[in-house]
């Protein structure tokens, strides 16, 4: 009997503590053990939020104005014959941080009118990041049953990753693209038929626009608005806001001196600096 008693003490030494070992590793794939973790609630729907509550809706603006891009900010952001109508409030982006008053700083969308006595201006300042998710819904209730502009212009920045071709850092430049309404002119409004950006280039064949912009030039067609969205490069620099600014100034708010804008200080260097831009890709090259 004492060979089997050895025996058996032997297999207890050899036995895992189930306690402290480790794991076996899963049989299952990451996707497949999500599929039985519980789902996150859904976000709830952007909505806009206006400071009269009773405002005459729908709004029909002669011209819509979105600036997404920091310059279209900045520029936008020093205009002090404007007026706070409005926001556009995203149950993603905090209120926390913000400042009592307007900020460049700031992660807000809100919506203003310009003081034009001729026609309604509204300008929508897009300070905040907007995931592409969420791009289709923020852009059917800027340009939905509450806001029925008559013209759209959209203001955004070249994304050099997407681009056909080689961009400098230290190159300025500036492309558009249009709806079909606005290429044929179509409406016979105040506007007349002539392009809102005149002498512009249009954004070159094969580069690709996505996000907000795209998806606001997108409404545009769906609605047959005429619609123009404008992208500016590079994204920051005292170059490209002193370029956006004289076209805007030019072409789309002729009656507005925007020479009293400064350019951009040291106070405000994410507008002024040029940020270090990664090597533009060989994609399309």
């Amino acid at each position: 009997m004492l060979p089997l008693a050895g025996c058996l003490i032997c297999c207890e030494e050899e036995m895992e503590d189930v306690l402290t070992e480790l794991p076996p590793p899963s049989r299952f794939f990451q996707e497949d053990l999500d599929n039985f973790a519980t789902p996150s609630p859904p976000l709830s729907s952007p909505s806009l939020l206006f400071c009269n509550p009773k405002p005459d809706q729908p709004l029909r603006p002669s011209l819509l104005i979105i600036a997404l891009s920091s310059p279209s900010l900045y520029i936008f952001h020093h205009i002090s014959s404007k007026t706070l109508i409005g926001s556009l409030v995203l149950p993603e982006i905090p209120f926390s941080g913000n400042s009592t008053g307007p900020s460049l700083g700031d992660k807000s969308c809100n919506i203003y009118a310009l003081n034009d006595m001729d026609n309604l201006t509204l300008v929508v300042l897009v300070q905040c990041s907007i995931s592409a998710e969420r791009s289709n819904a923020v852009a059917k209730l800027l340009i939905g049953d509450q806001i029925i502009p008559k013209r759209v212009l959209i203001m955004d920045s070249v994304q050099s990753q997407n681009f056909r071709g080689k961009l400098a850092p230290d190159e300025t430049c500036v492309f558009k693209l249009e709806t079909s309404a606005e290429r044929k002119g179509l409406d016979g409004d105040a506007c007349g038929g002539s392009s809102l950006l005149k002498g512009l280039d249009y954004f070159p064949s094969g580069s690709v626009l996505d996000g907000l912009g795209a998806a606001l030039l997108a409404r545009c067609q769906m609605r047959n608005i005429r619609g123009t969205l404008c992208v500016s490069w590079p994204r920051y620099g005292v170059c490209v806001v002193a370029l956006v600014k004289s076209l805007l100034q030019r072409n789309v708010l002729c009656g507005f001196d925007l020479s009293t804008i400064g350019d951009p200080k040291d106070k405000s260097s994410r507008f002024s600096s040029i940020k270090n831009y990664p090597l533009d890709s060989d994609m399309y090259t």
